[in-house]
This record gives C-alpha cells, sequence and structure tokens, in this order.
C-alpha cells in the first residue's frame, strides 16, 4: 500500500476546501494511506515568514520528498503517475502563502508545478490531493482517468 505524507504551514480555513480534501482521502482509501501535516504557520514580514516555515518544513520532513513551486517541472497526470509509482513513501511539501526558501527547494527530490496558474496554497492542498487519486487510479487501472 502506498503512503503519502503531505506537508503545509497552516490550516485549511476554508469549508468548501476540507470538504473536498475529506472527499479525495476518502477516496484514496483503497490505495494509501494518506497523512496531512499541519506546520506552524508563521506571521510577520514576508522573507521571516518564508525562512520560519521552510525551518519548520525541514525540521519535520524525513528523507526524500517533492516540492510543489510554481517554478516546478510540469507534468501530465500519467507522468505524475510514473513518478510516484515506484515509492512506497512519497512526501510532498506545498508552501505557505509566500512560499519557500532555497533550502527547501535545493533539498526537494524533484520540484513540481501544479499549473502555470498562481492557486492559493489551500487550493493547492485539494488538487494535489485529486491528482494523488487520479495517479492512483492510473496506476491501479481503474477508470477515473481518461
Amino acid at each position: 500500500m502506498y503512503r503519502f505524507k503531505i506537508y503545509y504551514p497552516g490550516r485549511t480555513k476554508s469549508k468548501f476546501i476540507n470538504e473536498g480534501i475529506n472527499h479525495y482521502l476518502k477516496l484514496l482509501r483503497p490505495f494509501a494511506k494518506v497523512e496531512l501535516i499541519e506546520l506552524k504557520e508563521a506571521k510577520g514580514e514576508s522573507l521571516r515568514v518564508i525562512d520560519e516555515e521552510s525551518k519548520n518544513i525541514l525540521n519535520a520532513v524525513e528523507g526524500p520528498f517533492f516540492l510543489l513551486h510554481r517554478e516546478g517541472k510540469m507534468v501530465d497526470s500519467i507522468e505524475f503517475a510514473e513518478i510516484i509509482k515506484n515509492q512506497a513513501l512519497n512526501q510532498f511539501i506545498i508552501g505557505g502563502a509566500y512560499g519557500v526558501n532555497n533550502l527547501v527547494i535545493d533539498r526537494a527530490q524533484i520540484c513540481l508545478s501544479l499549473s502555470k496558474l498562481t492557486f492559493t496554497h489551500e487550493m493547492s492542498r485539494l488538487i494535489l490531493l485529486e491528482q494523488i487519486y487520479r495517479a492512483m487510479t492510473i496506476i491501479n487501472n481503474r477508470k477515473y482517468h481518461y
């Protein structure tokens, strides 16, 4: 069974996003164990927030991880499934509102971009879970991805 850990600063405040997250967590149960790891959200000036949240991320994550980043590699859903299918544990980092520092970027196994569009960090959580579910259906030859 696959394991996914998704690290991010701050809690998900939007009710509709929480509902979507819970929907995909339920759909993923037959395929994988998913842990959402909420880290402390920093406050203050943007550079201080980036450094503090990045430090919290690096202290929390163990081993290799994928970073969602606006300048990351763009892949389609089939390529995404290929990236995660050979690892029993896949860890993802979603930065906060201001992103992460170069220490996190440099430690990432791969930086991935969800889109050329900009999403809130809360929306990114939901979109990542949907893509993980899509990847699991591709890997397990289930109908969902056409």
